[in-house]
């Protein structure tokens, strides 16, 4: 039985040391998102207060001393979502989270087989699953078996080394 996205922040909240999330999406599609990210297409400007509640929780855990971290998994050409998630993930970045970009290419020739997940304390896995036709959270799937944590954390410790840093790998796009 998948975990509903209510369950799934619940689990968030509960982590201790670190939140790891892998994205391997070129888009999702959520019901908070889908306003900004068409005003954003639209050239249109945008306050952020829908971003605000997670920034603020990104900002008290790392001053709590807890790690958020991130690496987006990408396809280049970089997609108007990706340029878009640059722009907004700038702001999660400076609320404390630590967010880096992988070429997709690159993911693939280093043998990484990731899922769309979060890796909670190096202890707690949770896949995230995501309609493929039209990119909407479906649920997620807790998982606690420790040889798939293992490979998890080594694909996430061989991806952290090579992605780029937010505005490392902004910086390329416009270059």
């Amino acid at each position: 039985m998948l975990l509903t996205e209510a369950e799934l922040g619940d689990l968030l909240a509960s982590f201790s040391v670190s939140a790891f999330r892998f994205e391997l999406r070129d888009r999702y599609n959520s019901t908070v998102g889908a306003e900004p990210y068409r005003k954003w297409l639209a050239g249109e400007s945008d306050d952020y207060a829908w971003h605000q509640s997670w920034m603020q929780k990104v900002s008290q855990d790392t001053a709590a001393g807890k790690a958020w971290q991130r690496v987006r998994i990408v396809s280049v050409p970089a997609s108007d979502y990706t340029r878009y998630s640059i722009e907004v993930g700038r702001l999660s970045v400076e609320a404390g989270e630590d967010i880096r970009y992988l070429r997709r290419d690159l993911a693939k020739s280093l043998g990484l087989r990731p899922y769309d997940a979060w890796l909670l304390d190096d202890s707690r896995l949770v896949w995230l699953h995501f309609k493929d036709s039209d990119d909407t959270f479906t649920g997620a799937e807790l998982v606690t078996d420790p040889e798939i944590i293992a490979r998890h954390r080594s694909w996430q410790d061989l991806a952290w080394k090579r992605a780029l840093p937010l505005a490392e790998f902004a910086s390329k796009l416009v270059s």
